[in-house]
């Protein structure tokens, strides 16, 4: 689905100041990731981004705020637009929501757009997938702009041999090779609907959607695509991989600079803003096409009971027999 010039906001409208409304409300939230240990709230003294997006919201409604994120990205990872969620019973404008907490923002966090709820939305329970992207500046020399938001490679990259590799990968899967050791999740059963990878210029660009993803699962799937693509690995390793389960025979974790949250996807029913693909320096490939496609969700993309959260009971009574 190519986004027609209607479908995604414009960004020189004005925000409303006559639409206060109290009750759940959806947020996009963009920051860059290299000063903060992540998204989620940490023990006091570290840095991480959701204490201070609450405290900030928490200026503009006078009361506490708790807020529910799409997903939770590590440390150094940064967001296009990750979503969340909460609930006030104070009554502020669009205005007031965005521009208002962006006042109490540093400038490496900004909201980007807000938007009230219905009571059943819920920011990572209703999203139907979440899409990444990954960026590689591959030279033989490191840079000194942009050093924390792309991930540098010396030795040259195929692309093409990359994104070939890369489609043994699409489909709904066990990723146990793919997960960190300390991944939580009961089942590693995930589905991705694509992964495109392509190259401009010096960047690497690495494009995938799935309906969710294990704990530096997107990291690791880099690293093994990076072997790939020196040449130090066959495609078929990466079947491989997948058939053995085993973390240890991957590749590396790529570096967390690289990886961006670039849109969290809902059922139309929510009607949220959409906004271009990030991330912005994006957009400067002005004939690229950088936003296609958006993520339009298709049928055969559904959740079997396989990446379905199991009980842990069912978990260890299967590992058990």
């Amino acid at each position: 689905m190519k986004p027609s010039d209607s479908s995604l906001s414009n960004p020189f409208a004005l925000f409303a100041v006559d639409d206060a409304t109290p009750g759940r409300l959806a947020l996009g939230v963009e920051y860059l990731g290299s000063q903060y240990r992540g998204w989620q709230t940490q023990q006091a003294g570290v840095a991480s981004i959701q204490p201070l997006v609450e405290k900030a919201l928490q200026k503009i409604a006078l009361q506490p705020i708790t807020v529910h994120c799409a997903g939770r990205t590590d440390a150094g990872v940064h967001a296009c637009c990750q979503v969340v969620h909460f609930d006030t019973c104070a009554a502020r404008p669009t205005r007031a929501w965005v521009l208002g907490t962006n006042n109490h923002l540093p400038p490496d966090i900004r909201i980007r757009w807000s938007k009230p709820v219905a009571t059943n939305f819920h920011a990572r329970h209703s999203a139907l997938a979440r899409r990444y992207r990954y960026f590689i500046y591959n030279s033989s020399v490191p840079f000194a702009q942009m050093h924390d938001q792309l991930t540098w490679h010396l030795k040259p990259l195929d692309a093409e041999k990359m994104h070939l590799a890369a489609q043994l990968l699409v489909g709904e899967k066990d990723f146990s090779a793919f997960r960190s050791v300390r991944c939580q999740s009961s089942t590693a059963w995930r589905h991705l609907h694509f992964i495109h990878v392509y190259r401009r210029g010096q960047l690497v660009v690495i494009d995938i959607q799935g309906n969710a993803f294990l704990h530096h699962m997107v990291r690791n799937i880099v690293g093994s695509l990076m072997l790939v693509g020196e040449g130090e690995r066959p495609a078929e390793w990466l079947t491989e991989q997948l058939e053995g389960k085993k973390r240890a025979t991957g590749g590396i974790t790529a570096p967390a600079a690289g990886l961006y949250m670039a849109a969290v996807h809902y059922p139309e029913q929510f009607n949220l803003p959409l906004e271009p693909l990030g991330p912005h320096f994006m957009h400067l490939l002005a004939g690229e096409l950088p936003d296609y496609p958006y993520p339009l969700f298709l049928p055969e993309w559904q959740r079997s009971e396989l990446t379905r959260t199991q009980p842990k009971s069912a978990v260890m009574h299967k590992e058990i027999n």
